[in-house]
């Protein structure tokens, strides 16, 4: 059926700011939906109100609202915009529930809005969990033993004909929320409690527990034809029990029977079918029996994108989120282009000959204290994906991704080597388990052991023994006798020169000079969606050891965007944002981008932004021979974060030109003794500081500086290790812990100024020139992290004197850091004098909140002077805004137990909302002021 043309404009509901369980997979699918449905010529209308994200840009839709996600605001849209539908699928748990309620309250009606994509009774089907139950059993697909309670007595009288263990799946949550397995009666009370205050709608799912049992996924697509495609099978490295959000998962499964595949497979489109008849994305997930495969069980099935189907469009190279909003409105699959081949129906089913694994990023660190125990409730803040030709490849490079100051997985002299921690954290999985099963394999623990506190399945474990049995064979050689098909099959294996370097006791630079001359070099294969059976024409690369290079090099001048890796808290994706924006900005001046990035979630390694992406860890070793192939113009990395300012020091010692600011200023900014030496020689005030290498320094600098003292080491993300002390005890107690985890870090002592007021200003500089794009003030006073403050846009109290001295410093430090690019700074004020707390010379989390705010792509501007293909001068600003913009951090504390929630110089928020106010009396803003008891002077 061709395009319903009675659909002239659709509204896309976003998902809201970053939380756990609902990260930025779904701005991914939100942004390639609405690109999709504008290609149509459809106008689309876009709410959302998260101000970090691409898909809140113009460059996304037609007409973009930055507006709480609420009915009041669908009617606001509704007035001002003709709507003939509504695509609520692509923003989550959050969409849908918005939708649902619209729904409810008959707004949908009342406009003639049509709801394209999903229906409501499906909806309702999925997430009720007891109309889940019973629609299965309709179905004829097996569920768990199980009932539905909403109330307490209820859940113990399921409990008690069903007998323990249990689980309890409380509805309408979002990444688990409220889940927990339940192994004893002691324990049923509180969990029972926990799940029905945690569903909206007071109600839980009582049922057996299949612990242990193997978890594997499903992503679907159907059109208004009742033609359903598979995409990619996932498989969970974890068994059941721990949310899939925190689990290790591989596409496609690897140790699926294909008899067992085709039953799933079955089950999974009957499921689909029987729960509505809509055109569009499914997510189905199923448990295995691992003693019986032919019990399984139906888990969950989602009628919308998910966070798989971002990992499985990117494992694939199929665009789900695109050809789901082109099913959404009327099109069949057979008439829609495979967009990797350009020749093939969309109506084929993706085949791969590689190996996709993602592994979680966590940020417990950031929650000393917490319960890092992964179970039901997913705690993870992010993920990171490696392709290669086997799994053991993959899994060293989604490892290598991580950014966890490890090298890979195993071989790099970090190992735990006590049999009791071992076998308790096999037991008892945290963020650390699949390091640990290289360690107790390496240690000896009997396979059998470790496949009965893990339940992993074998094949995995089999799998990772290998790699300890070859680390043990290299480290019987030395870099001169290593035979060369050993050393081949180790970089085939996917560890990486460090790794290697460690087990021959010599230097990554040696490893990478031995292989080279050895001919051990990398190629480049494209993800082509159909393993090869038809030429693919989308420039999407992975790495790997083999004889045939799929990446030409054209004889464009060309330049190399960094990304930022996996998201975490202090490092989100409001540098996607920046990194989006750079590639369109090179494009616009002539040059050939390509994008490095490890990120799945992201809209930057969607394989249509740059012209060509190379989806790899950003990590030293693959960057360099990226660059030694392509050997691109230069290499920009402000726009990446801290993952990509990591790698400047390494650029500049290999001669690799760094466009925009220099690795020295870079270094400058960082270093927090040399950069208070600069303000010094400035003349620009500062808090009085010292540097201390050890304990003993930093005990003589308190006796000068005295207390309160912030303390803080170089070269971290989100205020990582920053704390106020205020004693000698507390001084001591705390760098011991910051050397601890950062060894040979220089930590900056600086006197804090207590009550001092925080503000910012984000400028862009050509060496010469400063344009201050904005400045904003913190509600909250110095001391808590800017990333945790509420920010205003622009200021709203600080007086002429105060604004004067801001900009002074603003463009005294931009020139004389000889910034080219984006440059952040942060001030304190007190008594109406600034002090400087720290300059960035790079994109800033706050960049994207500004660009929106005044409705201005100043990132686009600040890449064209990092080429130097503008001066500051060249352009023309013209920013409006009426009234404030706030910005709003949000966190995602129910995540965790026992977590200290009070606010410091370490960021703890996992994203963030913008709001518009006309003037400071508006009932949003008073209310911020009342929650902190602070006085808002008129």
């Amino acid at each position: 059926m061709p395009r319903d043309r009675s659909i002239r404009s659709v509204l896309i509901i976003g998902s809201g700011p970053i939380i756990i369980g609902q990260a930025c997979e779904f701005d991914y699918a939100g942004s390639q939906a609405s690109r999709s449905l504008r290609e149509e010529g459809i106008e689309v209308v876009l709410i959302n109100s998260n101000p970090a994200t691409i898909m809140t840009d113009k460059v996304t839709a037609d007409h973009v609202y930055l507006k709480p996600l609420t009915k009041k605001s669908i009617r606001e849209i509704l007035e001002r915009h003709h709507i003939d539908a509504v695509l609520p699928t692509m923003g989550g748990q959050t969409a849908l529930n918005l939708c649902i309620d619209c729904d409810k309250a008959g707004i949908w009606q009342h406009y003639g809005v049509r709801i394209i994509g999903v229906d409501i009774k499906a909806i309702e089907t999925t997430e009720d969990r007891e109309k889940f139950r019973l629609k299965m059993l309709e179905l004829n697909v097996g569920v768990c033993e199980g009932g539905t309670a909403t109330s307490f007595l209820q859940g113990k009288e399921i409990a008690q004909d069903i007998g323990f263990p249990l689980v309890i799946r409380p509805s309408y949550t979002l990444g688990g929320t409220g889940g927990a397995f339940v192994n004893a009666p002691e324990d049923f009370d509180e969990a029972l409690n926990r799940g029905l205050h945690a569903s909206p709608i007071h109600e839980v799912l009582v049922e057996q527990s299949i612990m242990g049992w193997k978890e594997y996924e499903l992503e679907l697509l159907r059109d208004s034809a009742g033609n359903v495609i598979i995409i990619c099978s996932i498989e969970n490295f974890d068994p059941m029990g721990i949310h899939t959000g925190d689990s290790i998962t591989v596409a496609p499964a690897m140790t699926l029977p294909d008899t067992v595949y085709q039953n799933m497979r079955n089950l999974a489109i009957k499921m689909m079918n029987g729960i509505g008849q809509f055109a569009g994305g499914c997510n189905v997930q199923f448990s295995l029996n691992p003693d019986d495969d032919k019990d399984i069980i139906a888990i969950e099935i989602n009628p919308r994108v998910s966070r798989s189907s971002a990992l499985a469009s990117k494992a694939t190279g199929y665009p789900i989120a695109k050809i789901a909003a082109k099913l959404a409105i009327g099109y069949n699959l057979d008439e829609l282009k495979n967009a990797i081949t350009g020749t093939t129906s969309a109506y084929f089913e993706p085949a791969i000959d590689y190996v996709i694994v993602k592994v979680p990023r966590w940020n417990f660190d950031k929650f000393p204290g917490t319960d890092r125990t992964l179970g039901l409730q997913m705690k993870s803040v992010g993920e990171a994906m490696g392709i290669g030709r086997n799994f053991q490849e993959a899994l060293q490079k989604a490892c290598q991704s991580l950014e966890i100051r490890r090298n890979g997985l195993g071989a790099d002299g970090k190992e735990l080597t006590n049999q009791d921690e071992l076998l308790y954290s096999l037991e008892h999985p945290s963020w650390n388990r699949v390091f640990h099963i290289y360690d107790a394999i390496k240690l000896g623990i009997a396979m059998k052991t470790i496949q009965k506190l893990t339940r992993i399945d074998r094949w995995f474990l089999k799998q990772i023994e290998e790699l300890v049995e070859l680390e043990k064979e290299i480290s019987t050689y030395e870099l001169s006798t290593i035979p060369t098909d050993l050393l081949r099959k180790a970089k085939e294996k996917g560890f990486a020169d460090r790794q290697i370097a460690h087990m021959l006791d010599c230097y990554e630079s040696e490893v990478f000079k031995k292989r080279t001359e050895l001919g051990i070099k990398r190629v480049y294969k494209l993800v082509d969606t159909c393993a090869a059976e038809f030429e693919a024409k989308t420039p999407y690369y992975y790495s790997t050891f083999d004889k045939e290079n799929e990446s030409t090099v054209s004889n464009r001048k060309k330049i190399i965007v960094l990304g930022s890796g996996p998201n975490r808290i202090g490092q989100g994706i409001e540098f996607d944002y920046s990194c989006v924006h750079g590639v369109l900005a090179a494009k616009e001046c002539g040059y050939e981008t390509i994008m490095v990035n490890c990120n799945p979630e992201t809209v930057s390694t969607d394989f249509d932004i740059a012209d060509k992406l190379y989806f790899e860890p950003v990590f030293w070793e693959h960057l360099y021979d990226i660059i030694e192939h392509e050997k691109p113009e230069g290499v920009i990395v402000q726009l990446g974060g801290q993952t990509a300012l990591k790698l400047a020091e390494k650029l500049d010692k290999y001669g690799i030109k760094i466009l925009g600011t220099s690795f020295e200023a870079l270094d400058l900014a960082e270093d927090r003794g040399r950069f208070s030496n600069l303000l010094k020689d400035l003349g620009i005030p500062y808090p009085e500081f010292g540097v201390a290498n050890n304990a003993e320094e930093a005990l003589e600098v308190c006796k000068t500086i005295g207390f309160p003292l912030l303390v803080r080491p170089s070269y971290v993300l989100g205020g990582q290790g920053m704390k106020i002390v205020i004693n000698e005890q507390e001084l001591e107690h705390h760098i011991i812990d910051i050397w601890k985890h950062l060894p040979d870090n220089k930590v900056l002592l600086d006197h804090f100024l207590d009550g001092a007021i925080e503000a910012e200003a984000d400028a862009i500089c050509d060496g010469e020139n400063v344009y201050i794009i904005g400045i904003m003030q913190h509600i909250e006073p110095a001391g808590i992290h800017s990333g945790d403050s509420y920010a205003v846009l622009p200021p709203y109290n600080l007086g002429d004197l105060v604004i004067k001295q801001i900009e002074h410093y603003t463009n005294k430090i931009a020139v004389a850091l000889q910034t080219v690019g984006l440059i952040n700074i942060q001030f304190a004020i007190k008594n109406d004098k600034v002090y400087i707390i720290e300059a960035n010379p790079r994109a800033s989390r706050t960049v994207p909140f500004i660009c929106k705010a005044y409705d201005e792509p100043y990132v686009n501007y600040a890449t064209k002077v990092m080429l130097g293909e503008k001066k500051v001068t060249d352009f023309t600003f013209n920013p409006t805004r009426k009234g404030y913009a706030i910005k709003e951090p949000v966190f995602s504390f129910h995540k965790f137990t026992d977590v200290n929630k009070e606010l410091g110089p370490e960021m703890k928020s996992t994203g963030e909302a913008i709001y518009f106010i006309d003037d400071l009396m508006d009932d949003y803003f008073m209310k911020i002021y009342s929650e902190r008891n602070l006085y808002l002077s008129k």
